[in-house]
């Protein structure tokens, strides 16, 4: 193992061992504001969220965004480790945020400092390590975007086996309503909400939105909550149910909600609009960059950072996703290596060998 690798797992398991929930990023943070002051690199903080800029950063050039995340979903009671001590077996790495995003991120610090010093580069380099991703939060990436210029384009760290997403699918969360009139079970009165709320629930089940990415395939809808009723002999005037929606970059949040509300004809709400499905053309640089390096392409179900970006964007990262969110959640320490060597190479690519961009 390189004195480098050490380094850098030495960083991810400090942050392991100091909870990050979603909002409760305190302890993480100022880790890393330590490790970037020890270093002498100026960091700027806006809430728990980390921004740092290349030596020679120069207002006049355009910038690269790198960002991965230091927050976490909280344990689950699946958990046969502790999951705030962090442990090395067999080659792997266990511990929260292992793999969800901390290998991203430690070797995203790692590529970023291989070029902060470099002079005459063509382009800024802006690392932000930010906070709340995995509740969307407010005080998150969308507060740390304000602090900077739009980049040219950027690169979010997720665990992705170093494959490139290039689509990735957005989120609305719909609470909908569904209206009857009360009335005794017993007698044929009221109109009962559930009925009403059946037939919104089949159209959810079964419409099909006629565009399709090529990446992503179709806009995915799914129920997964209803409530209605307060006791066995009323009939329910009111029948509440939720609806997760994953939409593509065939179209937009706002484009997807309008078709619902054309179809239905119960109050459909949205949480947010803001977790937005992107898409980055198949000629675009950064998909050059991948195709010079073999890395293949794919589309993600998965959010990320990215649904707040509206510049183009890229997600990759070591690690899988599949065990993001899982107990005993773990990185090896070969997906570790990679994704030095394939961050650093692809950075390398874009600043020093491309010349479309």
């Amino acid at each position: 193992m390189s004195e480098e690798l050490r380094e850098f797992i030495t960083l991810l398991e400090a942050l392991i061992a100091l909870p990050s929930p979603s909002g409760e990023e305190e302890g993480t943070a100022r880790c890393l504001e330590g490790f970037f002051a020890d270093r002498r690199i100026p960091v700027q903080r806006i809430a728990n969220n980390l921004i740092v800029r290349n030596r020679h950063f120069d207002a006049g050039k355009m910038s690269i965004l790198l960002n991965s995340h230091h927050d976490t979903v909280r344990p689950n009671p699946g958990w046969r480790r502790d999951p705030f001590c962090p442990s090395i077996e067999d080659g792997r790495l266990y511990g929260l945020g292992s793999n969800d995003a901390g290998a991203s991120l430690v070797t995203l610090i790692s590529s970023f400092l291989h070029y902060y010093d470099s002079e005459n580069l063509p382009f800024n380099l802006i690392l932000i390590a930010s906070s709340e991703e995995e509740n969307s939060g407010a005080r998150g990436m969308e507060l740390a975007l304000t602090a900077i210029d739009p980049p040219l384009f950027a690169i979010v760290g997720e665990p992705t086996g170093m494959h490139m997403a290039i689509a990735e699918k957005g989120l609305m969360v719909l609470d909908c309503t569904a209206e009857g009139r009360s009335g005794h079970a017993a007698r044929e009165e009221g109109i009962n909400a559930i009925y009403e709320a059946m037939s919104h629930i089949q159209w959810f089940r079964s419409y099909r939105f006629p565009r399709e990415s090529p990446f992503l395939g179709p806009v995915k809808m799914t129920v997964t909550q209803v409530q209605a009723g307060t006791q066995h002999n009323v009939v329910p005037e009111i029948c509440r149910f939720v609806v997760d929606v994953r939409t593509t970059d065939a179209y937009s949040n706002g484009e997807v909600l309008d078709i619902i509300r054309n179809h239905v004809q119960c109050r459909v709400q949205p949480r947010s609009t803001r977790l937005q499905p992107s898409g980055i053309p198949a000629d675009h640089p950064l998909v050059l960059a991948a195709s010079h390096l073999e890395i293949p392409t794919y589309g993600s179900p998965t959010c990320s950072d990215q649904a707040l970006m509206n510049f183009p964007s890229v997600k990759i990262g070591p690690g899988d996703s599949a065990r993001s969110h899982t107990a005993d959640e773990y990185v090896g320490l070969d997906e570790l290596e990679e994704g030095l060597r394939i961050y650093r190479r692809l950075l390398g690519v874009l600043l020093f060998e491309n010349p479309e961009l």
